[in-house]
């Protein structure tokens, strides 16, 4: 096959602002917007019967280790003809038209946590990767060799590192994650020549700054939580980058962080060359159901109410969608997607109320959403051309257990116990936060697909059946599906090579691609 010429990394900037869809994907999203919405149009809704399997790759690490299959939950970025995508510990590029395997990248990890791994960021001819014990890793997208490696997390303390670096202009943007094991969350920005710190912004502020006194004191503080283990979105216009940040620890155990625990639980835009907060608006002030605000914080422009507005959009696994101005943050609508009776409604500026009768307790106290949350980390999509946001939601009821009541509690400090859940696809109407239609997924499980719109009127996602499946994204019709050996449990993505649209996604170890039978 040819292969594009490669240009030093120095001088290019066209792989690192991406605004819009073209034919390639180029970042964790597709672009900097997080809409999942492509305007390619050659698969559509009159001719999605003749979608087919053009390619497959299986990877089958899970077999290298000696353990069961891995899952493919990063979304491939495609450039130039050649697809990268990664699993923990590995990074794979393959021919994009045909599947075949280009090079093939191992990392030996020091007990990093293999939950996942989220993919790639690109800046010219260079790849990053996080591996799962927190090294910050350069590879040549020519041939996978490593050119260097940083750490930016300690595997000793519990942090580990999934997400797909972000990279905006001359800045690779990471973050963290972690389990409840009482360290605090960060975001930082690297160098991309070299790796080195550029910025590091803390997601507890210290004693005397802004947000401290939503902190009884600095212990609580420096047990922190509130990590960053999705990437974000960014507005080049405005030069402000979005981030969730996750919920504070201990998890279910809040007595002794008594209040909103500022900015754990929050969107915030950021400014990216400096790592200034320029705004935040708290999704769950003072979190005690371990629903993190991580979820993608979806960036359109479109009227609200007869104004012409810059938006920020999310369905937050509290189970409200918050729609924002997101040149200041201000709400413009809070509205639940699945239950919230952890909350006494919303205050002024639009932020849920915690109902402290439905805070953890010894006995237990009923929620009326899943014990998961209303939704996790699977890329929602906005279709610009509907005005519609849709998300894999879950229904459910749940209770909430306190097991640690000491003043100074740790870890978890309690659990959340399902009673029962029930997985849908939501299509939400941004300007009310209305469902305008909803399916319901028969069987047990959750959905962990992610989602994309077309301008093909389609709208692409998986069942928690194994089923990969394309809707009227206006109705909510089925209009075409296929079954798979696993659930999908990627975000899909399209691309176009030589004048054909191609599909990929991931369902449980393999990568599959599909377009339109010749």
């Amino acid at each position: 096959m040819k292969h594009a010429s490669w240009l030093s990394a120095a001088t290019v900037t066209a792989l690192v602002a991406v605004v819009c869809f073209g034919q390639d994907w180029r970042t964790y999203n597709g672009d900097y917007s997080g809409r999942r919405f492509s305007a390619l149009s050659q698969i559509n809704s009159s001719n999605i019967g003749s979608l087919a399997i053009a390619w497959m790759y299986r990877t089958d690490v899970g077999a290298m280790r000696g353990v069961g299959p891995t899952q493919i939950k990063c979304t491939p970025l495609e450039v130039n003809g050649i697809l990268y995508f990664t699993v923990p510990d590995h990074v794979w590029a393959v021919d994009a038209r045909t599947g075949e395997e280009l090079w093939h990248y191992r990392w030996k990890d020091q007990g990093g946590h293999l939950v996942g791994n989220r993919g790639v960021g690109m800046y010219g001819n260079w790849l990053y990767f996080l591996a799962p014990d927190g090294w910050f890793i350069c590879l040549n997208a020519k041939d996978g060799t490593e050119r260097w490696k940083v750490q930016i997390a300690d595997v000793k303390l519990q942090y580990f590192t999934t997400m797909a670096p972000m990279v905006i202009r001359n800045h690779v943007v990471v973050g963290v994650g972690g389990d409840a094991m009482d360290v605090p969350g960060y975001l930082e920005s690297r160098d991309p020549e070299t790796g080195a710190l550029q910025w590091r912004w803390n997601t507890e502020p210290q004693m005397g700054e802004p947000g401290a006194e939503t902190w009884p004191n600095a212990g609580a503080m420096g047990h922190g939580g509130g990590m960053t283990w999705l990437p974000g979105t960014y507005d080049p216009e405005l030069n402000l980058l979005y981030w969730g940040t996750g919920n504070p620890n201990p998890v279910y155990a809040g007595q002794g962080r008594k209040g909103s625990n500022l900015w754990t639980c929050s969107i915030v835009a950021l400014n990216p060359d400096t790592g200034k907060l320029v705004w935040y608006f708290q999704g769950s002030p003072h979190d005690t159901h371990d629903w993190d605000d991580v979820e993608t914080p979806v960036l359109f422009d479109g009227e609200f109410h007869g104004e012409k507005r810059k938006m920020l959009a999310q369905a937050a696994r509290n189970g409200y969608f918050f729609v924002l101005d997101r040149t200041n943050g201000k709400n413009l609508v809070s509205a639940p997607f699945t239950g919230t009776n952890w909350s006494d409604g919303t205050d002024s500026a639009g932020q849920p109320i915690p109902n402290q009768k439905k805070e953890p307790q010894p006995d237990g106290a009923l929620l009326n959403i899943s014990a998961i949350g209303g939704t996790n980390w699977f890329a929602p999509s906005f279709d610009p051309e509907l005005g519609l946001f849709y998300v894999n939601a879950l229904k459910g009821f749940s209770i909430g257990y306190l097991t640690d009541t000491d003043e100074r509690p740790e870890g978890y400090g309690g659990s959340g116990r399902n009673l029962w859940s029930q997985a849908v696809l939501e299509a939400i109407d941004y300007q009310t936060g209305k469902i305008r239609w909803s399916h319901e997924f028969p069987g047990k499980g959750q959905a962990v697909s992610g989602i994309l719109t077309t301008a093909g009127k389609l709208l692409f996602s998986g069942d928690p059946s194994g089923n990969f499946v394309a809707w009227d994204p206006g109705t909510g019709r089925i209009l075409w599906h296929i079954h798979l050996p696993a659930a999908v449990s990627n975000g899909p993505m399209t691309y176009e090579l030589d004048g054909r649209q191609y599909l990929v996604l991931g369902a449980g170890d393999t990568l599959y691609a599909f377009a339109l039978v010749h």
